[in-house]
């Protein structure tokens, strides 16, 4: 598996002006990917729930132009011109352009908007860059009508690996893993692949409820995050931690062991956090309510036996994950409970999802 295989041949014809839309999801790691190498190379295998309803809605406008000397594009965020996002959109664009040799030859209109809080910890980053990774693919399909649907997915995947790493895990659902490992066969570190293997139904309509803590912009970039592990005195054993966690989830994940599979996700969340925390420079990333909230989700998981868990992405929000059929009692004790240490009580009712849906083409 290279890059070289999503390079195209010579485009069949050629397309004028048209106008393509994708709904991309995020998704909350449960094995978590934390560094990385040049060209957005895992340090080590990640796996992933798809989310449902954390969605970017990207709306894409095409075309052609006469010079074409550089890139050409706006974007738009719920309506308003964001010249900020442009060098972003620069990066991916050199990135990506040898394997979407046309976008030289078009000017864009990006037009996106979110189903919730814009860099608050809920992989913004991944929704939009798969979504806008989603509308360049499609384009392309129309130079290029042999491309099957398999290839599709696997090249949206791979571009978006070149915007935003987690990105690459949010085309398809429901649990995707991204990065080489024995664990998992067909696993590369090029985009994500469908878990393979048996799933339980405890596991099937898995429940998420996402605590706003802190709906402002994170206090690190992942970027910035991802490269303090260049240097960190325990990377090495954490990216050994993550193949081992990887294997040990595939036997809980097909006999539906629930213990097992929160020890498993909240080691992973508290490690995640421990490597910003011996870091050099350091950040804490959790707010004083994060762990009022995780004190709580425990003592409530020891008093009932409910299989409430939770999990973190980096930053101050608290994914609270549990199954459907527990969710009644669960989501009483989330409102009554925990709301209260959300920014003005914000929350959002989410569940596994199966990937982006093409809007218009």
């Amino acid at each position: 598996m290279t890059e070289q295989q999503f390079i195209p041949k010579a485009y069949i014809k050629t397309v004028e002006s048209g106008k393509v839309a994708w709904e991309s999801p995020s998704n909350i790691a449960l094995v978590k990917y934390w560094g990385k190498k040049k060209d957005q190379i895992p340090e080590n295998p990640s796996i992933s729930f798809t989310l449902n309803n954390c969605k970017t809605i990207t709306n894409l406008t095409f075309s052609k132009k006469e010079d074409e000397s550089d890139f050409e594009f706006e974007v738009y965020l719920d309506g308003d011109k964001k010249d900020d996002f442009k060098p972003k959109i620069d990066t991916f664009f050199k990135r990506v352009e040898v394997y979407l040799p046309f976008l030289k030859d078009y000017r864009f209109k990006i037009e996106t908007s979110n189903t919730f809080p814009h860099s608050s910890g809920i992989a913004s980053s991944a929704s939009g860059m798969s979504a806008l990774a989603l509308c360049l693919i499609s384009i392309e399909k129309q130079f290029s009508a042999e491309m099957t649907d398999a290839f599709f997915n696997e090249k949206a995947s791979f571009l978006a690996r070149l915007g935003s790493g987690s990105a690459c895990r949010s085309i398809e659902g429901d649990l995707i893993v991204w990065g080489q490992t024995e664990a998992v066969e067909g696993s590369n570190d090029l985009f994500g692949v469908k878990y393979p293997y048996k799933v339980h139904e405890n596991f099937k309509d898995y429940q998420d409820t996402i605590l706003l803590v802190d709906k402002g912009e994170k206090q690190v970039s992942s970027t910035v995050g991802h490269n303090l592990m260049h240097n960190h005195p325990y990377a090495k054993n954490r990216f050994v931690q993550a193949h081992d966690n990887l294997e040990k989830l595939k036997p809980i994940l097909e006999s539906g062991d629930l213990k097992s599979f929160i020890a498993l996700i909240e080691s992973e969340a508290l490690t995640l956090h421990a490597m910003m925390m011996t870091s050099m420079p350091y950040f804490i990333l959790m707010k004083p309510n994060t762990l009022e909230i995780i004190n709580k989700i425990l003592k409530f998981r020891e008093e009932t036996g409910l299989h409430i868990s939770f999990t973190l992405d980096a930053g101050a929000n608290v994914h609270v994950l549990y199954p459907k059929n527990e969710s009644v009692e669960i989501l009483e004790f989330i409102k009554n409970e925990l709301v209260a240490y959300c920014q003005n009580g914000h929350y959002i009712c989410d569940q596994i999802g199966f990937g982006a849906q093409l809007i218009k083409n």
